[in-house]
């Protein structure tokens, strides 16, 4: 079974967070193409707010630009979604039903999309309070 994995949950394979072993049991993630400049956004963003040293921070941008290009070594890889004009139109369409930033609604869109395609998909990982509510609202089981 796939689930599905926004930015949020997918940092806390890398940075020591309340939730991380939880995700680090996931096998079999999807997740949407932003999260190639989420996940370090953030974890740079820990580096400003005195959370890692510069040092720390570019080991785990690193780890995660391995499990993002499938270095061979490494056994997490992800299903990566790219940002298609469906999942755009689901996006916008959703910002009327849900509250989210723009981001959160591509998140959002991704995992509807997969799941028309995919139906076994009905778990979303998230640590966003906003996306989880609409993640609830359209159905899908939320790991937080």
């Amino acid at each position: 079974m796939s689930v599905y994995c926004d930015s949020s949950a997918l940092v806390k394979l890398y940075a020591d967070e309340a939730g991380a072993d939880a995700v680090r049991r996931l096998s079999n993630l999807v997740v949407s193409g932003l999260a190639r400049v989420e996940v370090p956004a953030a974890l740079w963003r820990k580096h400003r707010l005195g959370e890692l040293s510069a040092e720390d921070a570019g080991v785990l941008v690193e780890e995660f630009e391995w499990d993002w290009f499938g270095e061979p070594e490494r056994e997490l890889g992800f299903g990566v979604l790219g940002v298609t004009a469906d999942i755009l139109d689901e996006a916008a369409r959703s910002v009327a039903r849900h509250p989210l930033r723009a981001f959160d609604a591509v998140q959002l869109a991704s995992a509807l999309v997969t799941r028309t395609a995919d139906p076994s998909l009905t778990t979303f990982a998230c640590f966003d309070e906003a996306l989880t509510a609409a993640a609830v609202a359209e159905g899908f089981t939320v790991l937080r």
